[in-house]
């Protein structure tokens, strides 16, 4: 070991102050990999190998003594096993995530990098590498017989998938969350932690619901703060798990919800119902504006309106802003809206049990399962408010579509927003009823 001294005055100030500086036991030229907390997570947690790690301390007696057999043995190893130390003594957060009490400590990161093997061997570089191949035979025979390990967030152990769950770490967290246009919800966690590992399956369970609901648009992340301390750091990470919304151009917020599956998706589909704008209105023009809606869609909801002669521009206007504020109101529920006249899609009226009478109407179709739902009560703000509540929550009644698929649809041009022109001199009676003596006249 080299001590430099060194005195330092600083001007306007009696006294002087005595700098002792060690110099470092590795270095890039040796086949021992440097540790910190700004890449540990990526060479070690991340990794398929298996590592050996020695937390050391560099006025450490021993820690000098093993210093050349741990490096012979890293030279041994290369490429085989990989061998790794960590300054505890100046990244003291790691050498505390992992309860390293003295130096030096050796330990074996595994097939679960999350609860790493205190290595109990000899300290020459013979019994370095003899432990580390008995490790790795461990870990073979492991792997043959099924058992995996984890590494890193999404693949720890226990709790299902948790594909869906982003990695954040120091280097890619402004990029994937500061500069997207994507609302975040970031959970900062430590491997260590209790309520951590309750909230993991409820956050991994989370994060696929808010993925298919909001297509993508909010989505869910994790840092390991025990690692990435530069991200946890700028954000005033104390205590373990600590959730903060993240939208582009504004400060951070403090998730103040549950920690349940139901409470994390609830919040995020009101965030990305505050910020989305709400879906379109489609009017049914061909058979791939009802395909593409409905099959993009848990549900797609379609109104038959009457027929332009029967309400005039004015009265179809106003069952449209009924849609238009009820498409607003649920719109967090990423359903899809569409209309259409009446008598332009009989067999769409046909599946549906219309039947060519009772407009306005409304049908709600889920068609992954072919079914659907008829609003009951009135064509309104409250009576289509009752009727996609009690969907919303898995009440109501449904049936088959006629048929069992979707139906046929016809192309048609599209309402050029005007009132119906009436051609011949048949005006005593409206559309609809017209309609109905056709029904009528069909059925005798």
């Amino acid at each position: 070991m080299k001590v430099n001294l060194a005195v330092c005055c600083v001007s306007g100030v009696l006294g002087c102050s005595l700098v002792l500086s060690v110099q470092a036991l590795y270095s890039s030229s040796d086949d021992v990999v440097e540790l910190t907390p700004s890449n540990f997570n990526r060479e070690v947690i991340q990794s398929d190998s298996l590592w050996l790690v020695e937390f050391y301390a560099p006025w450490c007696g021993h820690c000098q003594s093993l210093a050349p057999e741990w490096k012979k043995a890293a030279t041994a190893l290369k490429g085989i096993v990989k061998i790794g130390a960590v300054d505890a003594d100046q990244h003291k957060s790691l050498g505390g995530q992992y309860g390293v009490r003295g130096f030096p400590t050796i330990k074996i990161f595994g097939g679960n990098k999350n609860k790493p093997d205190e290595y109990q061997g000899g300290r020459t570089s013979q019994a370095i590498v003899d432990g580390a191949m008995n490790a790795l035979r461990a870990l073979v025979k492991d792997r043959l017989s099924g058992k995996s390990g984890g590494s890193g967030y999404n693949k720890q152990s226990g709790g299902g998938s948790k594909k869906d769950v982003v990695e954040l770490t120091d280097d890619n967290f402004d990029k994937m969350v500061l500069e997207s246009d994507d609302v975040w919800l970031v959970e900062f966690f430590a491997p260590w932690c209790g309520h951590c590992k309750n909230l993991e399956p409820e956050w991994a369970a989370a994060a696929t619901d808010v993925k298919e609901q909001t297509k993508g648009r909010v989505r869910l992340g994790a840092v390991d703060a025990t690692v990435h301390q530069v991200v946890s750091s700028r954000y005033g990470i104390r205590g373990f798990p600590t959730i903060k919304i993240f939208k582009k151009g504004e400060e951070p917020e403090d998730y103040q919800g549950g920690r349940s599956r139901k409470d994390i998706v609830e919040r995020a589909l009101d965030l990305f119902s505050d910020n989305a704008p709400p879906p379109e209105l489609l009017e049914i023009l061909n058979e791939d504006v009802l395909k593409k809606t409905c099959e993009d869609s848990q549900l797609c909801i379609i109104a038959v309106l009457p027929h332009i002669l029967d309400t005039g521009a004015s009265g179809r206007n106003g069952y449209l802003e009924v849609m238009m504020k009820m498409a607003e109101k649920y719109k967090k529920k990423m359903w899809g809206w569409l209309w259409t006249e009446a008598g332009a899609q009989m067999d769409l009226e046909a599946s549906l049990g219309i039947g060519g009478f009772g407009y306005p109407a409304m049908a709600a179709i889920n068609a992954r399962k072919m079914k659907f739902a008829l609003l009951r009560g009135s064509f309104s703000d409250t009576g289509i408010h009752e009727f996609l509540r009690e969907l919303s929550v898995g009440r109501g009644s449904t049936a088959t579509l006629g048929g069992g698929a979707m139906p046929k649809i016809h192309a048609v041009e599209p309402w050029d927003g005007k009132d119906g022109q009436v051609s011949g001199k048949i005006t005593a009676v409206s559309w609809s009823e017209c309609l109905l003596m056709y029904v009528w006249t069909i059925a005798d």
